[in-house]
């Protein structure tokens, strides 16, 4: 009884959704380009549950290259429209398209030179008579079996706020790099910021013999470094190879003398690389997908002599993970 009724929900859900894509067609095409002519901002608004919707959606637009902040209707009567300039655009949010607060502010935004963008159920509405863009995101039904609780309605406008703030994006040309700038904190700034050279070990920190180095000396090499690796470079500084603390390991257990061999002797040939200005996460997934635990570092795809080298331990200390 109750996973099907919570299947029911979220098939009203999604088929409001499907039938709401149906309808995306030119009105779409002039609130997007309503907003890219914009020289202003974006000012959302709605009340309840109208309102939260409006508060994700001015989110998103603000993170991927639209600014935009939310503007409580309520608050807006009693001093805050002065929050709106000319050249902003308003969406404005509502189901009925009757909300009374919502309604109240619409005249001060014709006054002041705004654009209204209404997202409302009810093309006849007061707010969708008033706007500019009239976004339809009505619903067959609300996915409550009372039909009260604003469910599969909320989710059709929270939907088509996300593909108002992509659409934006795609035709700003905005870039994972931009989207970095305004998510500096927490992992995903971190993936997105964070480059190589920003973490890896250079200098006396570089594990590096040559190839004529015995394997006891290498093996200090590894230990002194404590990266579990050595890199093996010609006479002329070109790296090699590598050999790792693993390839020892199952050197000695196979039974091979190897403190008397020579470096490249136990080398592995043409180790996987990374260019210092490649992000932190792009040497974490070729880490992951090589299954090694360090990389070597160059200045580009033409250099053969390392400049530095990333360890597993440097990018997950770093919480890119």
């Amino acid at each position: 009884m109750i996973q099907e009724e919570a299947r029911r929900v979220i098939r009203t859900e999604a088929e409001a959704l499907l039938a709401m894509a149906d309808r995306i067609d030119v009105e779409f095409e002039r609130a997007v380009e309503l907003i890219l002519e914009s020289r202003g901002r974006v000012v959302v608004s709605g009340m309840g549950k109208s309102g939260l919707i409006g508060q994700k959606i001015a989110s998103t637009m603000a993170s991927t290259g639209t600014p935009a902040f939310f503007l409580h209707p309520a608050e807006g009567i009693h001093g805050d429209l002065g929050m709106i300039m000319t050249g902003d655009v308003v969406i404005a949010i509502s189901n009925s398209g009757e909300t009374e607060e919502v309604l109240r502010i619409l005249p001060t935004i014709k006054r002041l030179g705004a654009r209204l963008v209404a997202m409302s159920g009810n093309g006849a509405s007061a707010l969708a008579r008033s706007s500019d863009v009239f976004l339809d995101v009505s619903v067959a039904e609300e996915a409550c079996p009372l039909g009260l609780a604003p469910t599969a309605s909320t989710t059709a406008t929270l939907a088509m706020g996300d593909a108002l703030a992509v659409a934006l994006l795609v035709k700003r040309g905005f870039r994972a790099e931009d989207f970095a700038i305004f998510h500096p904190g927490g992992s995903l700034g971190k993936k997105l910021l964070l480059r190589v050279e920003d973490l890896m070990h250079t200098g006396e920190a570089l594990p590096l013999v040559s190839e004529n180095t015995l394997m006891k000396d290498a093996l200090f090499e590894i230990t002194a470094k404590a990266l579990g690796v050595t890199g093996v470079r010609s006479e002329d500084g070109a790296l090699k190879g590598v050999i790792t603390d693993g390839d020892l390991r199952r050197a000695l257990e196979k039974g091979y003398d190897i403190l008397s061999q020579r470096a490249a002797e136990l080398m592995k040939l043409n180790p996987k690389r990374i260019k210092r200005q490649e992000l932190a996460a792009a040497a974490l997934q070729i880490m992951e997908h090589n299954s090694i635990t360090s990389l070597f570092v160059f200045e580009d795809d033409s250099s053969s002599i390392p400049c530095g080298i990333i360890h597993l331990h440097d990018i997950l200390r770093a919480g890119i993970a």
